[in-house]
């Protein structure tokens, strides 16, 4: 029985876990990019350093981080922005998503097909933003919505989802 040995096992669950520190590491590296453009590569500002915070929660390599700040402070590439996006959720729980992309039309198409497999739709600007409050740490609920077992298990889905898009940096949700 070939693939069966402990190696196999080993090499199966590590590419698991690579392909995931990969996915998160890329969205901190483009985060940093934006905020060391923003910052003109001074590592004292605010916004860069909370990037880089970030990026070091997640174990982060530092040369990782050095190589994103310089291509920040040097790249005449794109310009990557960031988006908010508003949208209702099952059993009418706001959300917000945050993105960060070079082009909006398509990351607000990828962000609208995944809420719409998911019976939920992209909403106008502040419809769903005045259930929540900027914070340093992002968004914070400040109106709940009470939901049921059916619909959290349909909202952790649509989560998932939205987080395993590249343009989507984060996602916050009102839910109970």
């Amino acid at each position: 029985m070939s693939g069966h040995n402990k190696f196999s096992k080993i090499k199966h669950l590590k590419a698991k876990n690579d392909a995931q520190k990969s996915k998160a590491f890329g969205k901190y590296v483009r985060l940093i990019t934006v905020e060391a453009k923003k910052a003109k590569g001074i590592i004292s500002s605010p916004g860069l350093a909370a990037a880089i915070e970030k990026a070091r929660k997640e174990n982060m390599p530092n040369d990782t981080i050095d190589r994103a700040v310089k291509k920040g402070a040097t790249d005449n590439s794109a310009a990557m922005e960031m988006h908010l996006y508003e949208a209702y959720g099952p059993g009418g729980v706001a959300i917000l998503i945050e993105s960060l992309t070079d082009n909006k039309n398509k990351a607000a198409q990828e962000i609208k097909h995944i809420l719409s497999l998911h019976e939920s739709s992209l909403a106008g600007q502040g419809s769903a933003s005045w259930a929540f409050q900027k914070t340093a740490e992002g968004w914070q609920a400040v109106t709940t919505t009470p939901l049921e077992d059916t619909d959290i298990e349909k909202l952790t889905k649509l989560v998932e989802d939205l987080e395993n898009n590249d343009e989507v940096q984060e996602v916050f949700t009102n839910a109970e």
